[in-house]
């Protein structure tokens, strides 16, 4: 028989990267939080690759920190190495990415939520959920009933999960933990519209079978930089990742058992992630290229397992060795964990509005690959919103909605509720408008105001904060009023530089400016420069050397933002307004857009349609 286990204002199912942030942002704002997982020893686990951050990922770590959230702080607490990626390219693109002891990670994450007040961390495995007067009950496996105010779905790959490898196939979550096998059905009959994704991930090898002589070393930076603004130092980077490449004889294994792959033999439904191809899918898609390159990374200072990165698979276990063993360094590897694909359900996101509260559902939110995301970081800066929204929701406060032009955060959310998701979503610089505003760099500067005001922010980080943007100002107003003179000395550093000569007087500031120096570069000639953070340097001579670009990206922000103040009702049948296209108004009656900015991104509404909807707008205000 049921029975009556506790009352909670907030609940959240899974206790992987969005769930944790979604937990500890409810409890911390004052809600009585329980945060359920299938096994407590799987709680913030990295099946996939062991390393935080990445290409426009690092973005979205250190905007998380800014706001408040773990995920930052733990990386750093749990670092192996740390490498800034793209440093060729410009500074709206470069990402910090960290390799992490991906146990100690879950342990130091697990010990977080443990101690958090407010907060009660539970194994357990959610099979039912109703909805009630005043929120919803959740019924275990074990027929303890729950009854909470609000509601965070944030499930993973664990609802409905079954693993492919080859010809066999099971129900499984990752890692060999049991699924969340009933509660999908449960969903369902709620009436969220489910549907399956798909996943997978490389092999793990025994570190002592890999012939590291005959790879290519790949170092961390020195000194290596931490995600959180808190972090002081991280120290030396602990480990070195490797290199090598596969070869014909690679291509040729694949092609040959090609037929045994469960994605090209229809075994698999669900869609996977585009932008992360299994290995036999990449042969498959470019036959032509000669080769592709794996990284070969630690998973921790415990263990001996090396993760293959860039080599995930669901072919055979015993193609899958004979195909590693044809690659450098690889030819006498000794698998410990095969690769596997792993297919799931997940709610399609136009359901949510942008606070990721469901909309003919209020107070059920959702969060992570559960929305149709992929990766760690999309996961945890969505729980961090769900977690707050749900929060702020129960305490009779305004729900906070994060837009394009302040956060990749808001890029990332207004992508999935806005335009949906056909495949597993991942995060790319390419995908923001506003890429030269919202640098990783800045994050503090656009997010931390905000989550001080939250409440996820201490006064005394928030005052920390806004020293440091003192000391920014005041650092910007000494370049523009330091000059220096023409001597023989800074010539020559000039010339050295391959720069012109100065012969009067320059202010530092239009120094800093020249494309080919830097801070570092004139630190003889600033004779007179402050001990600062160095963010700090590399935030003013950024927005130095990319002053006359950025402005013109916040022309263009404020351009969007006042179509976003033209707010649109949120129950209205667009059916009755004469001149909207038909596509135009099935999808605007589907996606329900809060403003005229957030329905000109709805794929099927045209500009001529936005012209129709403002002219509508405006006669409405006159009526």
């Amino acid at each position: 028989m049921n029975y009556f286990a506790g009352e909670y204002d907030v609940a959240v199912i899974g206790a992987g990267h969005a769930g944790i942030e979604a937990a500890l942002a409810s409890a911390r704002l004052g809600c009585k939080t329980a945060i359920f997982t299938i096994n407590m020893d799987a709680v913030g686990n990295c099946p996939c690759n062991p390393s935080i951050g990445g290409t426009a990922k690092g973005h979205l770590v250190r905007e998380i920190d800014a706001l408040g959230g773990e995920m930052g702080k733990t990386a750093d607490e749990c670092f192996l190495q740390s490498r800034m990626l793209n440093r060729g390219k410009g500074p709206a693109v470069h990402s910090l990415r960290a390799q992490i002891d991906r146990r100690k990670y879950s342990d130091t994450m697990k010990h977080k939520l443990e101690l958090q007040s407010n907060l009660e961390l539970r194994q357990a495995e959610i099979t039912d959920i109703k909805q009630i007067d005043g929120g919803y009950e959740l019924i275990t496996r074990m027929l303890a009933v729950f009854r909470c105010k609000a509601v965070i779905i944030a499930t993973g790959t664990y609802l409905g999960g079954r693993i492919f490898v080859g010809e066999v196939s099971y129900e499984s979550g990752p890692d060999g933990i049991f699924p969340a096998a009933e509660l999908g059905k449960s969903l369902k009959d709620l009436g969220l519209p489910l549907r399956r994704f798909k996943t997978g991930t490389p092999a793990r090898v025994l570190k002592s079978s890999i012939d590291f002589s005959e790879l290519e070393v790949q170092k961390g930076d020195e000194p290596p930089q931490p995600f959180s603004y808190e972090t002081e130092s991280l120290g030396e980077n602990k480990v070195d990742c490797h290199i090598s490449w596969t070869n014909d004889a690679t291509k040729q294994i694949i092609l040959d058992n090609i037929h045994r792959s469960p994605l090209y033999a229809g075994k698999i439904e669900g869609v996977g992630p585009r932008y992360c191809p299994s290995f036999e899918d990449k042969i498959m898609r470019f036959k032509d290229k000669p080769r592709h390159q794996l990284f070969i990374e630690p998973c921790g200072l415990s263990t001996e397992e090396m993760y293959l990165q860039g080599m995930s698979s669901s072919l055979p276990e015993e193609v899958q060795l004979k195909f590693y063993r044809t690659i450098k360094g690889l030819e006498n590897c000794v698998i410990m964990r095969p690769a596997y694909a792993i297919e799931y359900d997940c709610v399609d996101p136009l359901a949510m509005n942008a606070t990721l509260e469901f909309k003919d559902f209020p107070n059920l939110y959702g969060a992570g690959q559960f929305n149709g995301s992929s990766g760690y970081e999309e996961a945890a800066a969505q729980g961090l919103v769900a977690g707050i929204n749900a929060a702020l929701k129960i305490l009779g406060r305004e729900q906070v909605v994060f837009t394009r032009a302040n956060s990749y955060i808001g890029t990332l959310i207004d992508d999935l509720v806005t335009k949906g998701a056909n495949e597993p979503y991942r995060m790319m610089t390419s995908r923001s408008e506003y890429r030269l505003v919202l640098r990783q760099d800045n994050a503090d500067e656009r997010l931390t105001p905000l989550g001080y005001e939250i409440g996820l922010i201490s006064e005394q980080r928030y005052n920390k904060f806004l020293k440091k943007q003192e000391q920014k100002k005041a650092e910007i107003k000494r370049l523009k009023s330091t000059f220096i003179s023409p001597t023989e000395q800074v010539n020559k550093i000039l010339v050295s530089r391959e720069t012109s000569e100065i012969t009067s007087g320059v202010r530092l500031f239009d120094l800093l400016k020249r494309p080919q120096l830097d801070y570092k570069t004139l630190t003889e000639i600033d004779v007179n420069r402050p001990q600062l953070d160095p963010n700090i340097f590399e935030q003013v001579e950024i927005e130095i050397k990319y002053e006359g670009y950025i402005q013109k990206q916040l022309k263009q922000v404020e351009q969007m933002r006042k179509l976003e103040n033209k707010h649109l009702p949120v129950d209205f049948d667009y059916k009755n307004i004469n001149g909207l296209r038909l596509e135009a108004q099935e999808k605007l009656n589907k996606i329900k857009p809060l403003n005229i900015g957030q329905a000109s991104r709805i794929s099927g509404v045209s500009p001529a349609d936005i012209s129709v909807l403002l002219i509508w707008l405006a006669q409405n205000r006159k009526n």
